[in-house]
């Protein structure tokens, strides 16, 4: 028996009724090029999320500056970033893509948030930890404090989820705890997210120590794949890649972790499960296993790589998206930012 909505124009299948798409949010830094683990752990998976919610995905450049930056370098990526995105198969018609420096709201709420965020909140971030120990002459307020500038990317669009990585996860967390804190005393102001961990290719490891995640930087490029990199530059990755001692291709994130790796990249490039992997290879070693792989990230990249170096070239088209990008994004983002400015005891501009 079908169901009925009744308004003033009478009664209308429910299925006639368009409800209104959750939100969802995230944002990478063009602190280096996009690498496989940002596309297969990420990107690739927003792609399938534009019919069914409202996307916002952007450049995080206000973020990329806590570590030092080389000007013209962080230009450069940062529109690269957003061609690659595009050439990954984000519709600009169905995402919103921005530059984060662009909407000036995430700079105003990050202030705001940063008097709502206690200090050992701020010195427990496991991220803070490791950054500081690599960049030891440069461990300035902003890499302290930046998860609150996270919490306020999240909060200013009140989405329903922000697509993370595992290592992420402290983050939303944190936000959940300062948005808490934050509507405790002045009313329900923030929605609180829920992470998006995907369960395929959540996390893509270094080629070369699989027990750290393949990183844009790296200090070793020999550990990572580019979206950007040719063919032979690919092949010759994985025949470098870690395996073990033994021959036998079998997932076991313990005790195998760099074979495990490159099953679960395997698996993300042909559909794969980790049983047919191991039936397809058995008894062939990992020689064979890695050309294998080598050769489906190549075809897997090839399009995205084209596409991209295509997209680079009409710079016209890349300025009209990030601008109209930007605009759609202030137009949401102010609305948070004006209730927050009003609770706080702002005077209205």
């Amino acid at each position: 028996m079908p169901l009925w909505h009744v308004d003033e124009k009478g009664a209308v299948p429910m299925e006639q009724i368009t409800q209104p798409k959750k939100r969802m949010l995230s944002g990478i830094k063009p602190s280096g090029d996009l690498t496989l683990g940002s596309y297969l752990g990420a990107i690739r998976n927003w792609k399938g999320r534009e019919d069914s919610f409202d996307c916002f995905y952007f450049m995080a450049d206000l973020h990329a500056i806590t570590v030092r930056q080389d000007p013209a370098a962080l230009r450069r990526r940062t529109i690269e970033q957003l061609a690659q995105y595009i050439a990954c198969g984000l519709d600009p018609e169905k995402n919103t893509l921005f530059i984060q420096s662009h909407v000036h709201q995430h700079a105003e709420l990050g202030w705001v948030l940063d008097c709502y965020t206690m200090f050992g909140e701020l010195s427990r971030m496991t991220q803070f930890k490791d950054k500081s120990a690599k960049n030891a002459d440069n461990i300035n307020g902003g890499l302290f404090t930046y998860p609150s500038l996270m919490a306020a990317d999240i909060l200013l669009y009140q989405p329903d989820y922000v697509p993370v990585g595992e290592d992420q996860k402290q983050h939303v967390e944190l936000c959940h705890a300062v948005a808490r804190r934050f509507n405790g005393i002045y009313g329900e102001v923030f929605k609180l997210p829920e992470p998006f961990v995907p369960k395929v290719g959540a996390r893509i490891m270094s080629l070369t120590n699989p027990s750290a995640k393949m990183s844009k930087s790296e200090a070793e490029d020999t550990g990572r794949v580019l979206l950007m990199d040719s063919p032979e530059v690919i092949m010759r990755q994985f025949k470098r890649a870690v395996t073990d001692s033994d021959t036998l291709v079998h997932f076991d994130r313990e005790k195998k972790p760099g074979v495990s790796n490159l099953m679960t990249i395997y698996a993300a490039c042909t559909e794969k499960s980790h049983e047919q992997i191991e039936q397809e290879f058995a008894g062939q070693g990992y020689g064979a296993f890695k050309t294998a792989v080598g050769e489906a990230v190549v075809e897997t990249l090839r399009p995205i790589r084209e596409e991209a170096l295509r997209l680079m070239k009409d710079k016209a088209y890349l300025e009209s998206v990030y601008q109209t990008g930007a605009q759609k994004a202030s137009y949401v983002a102010e609305k948070t930012l004006r209730k927050v400015y009003k609770k706080v005891g702002f005077v209205a501009r």
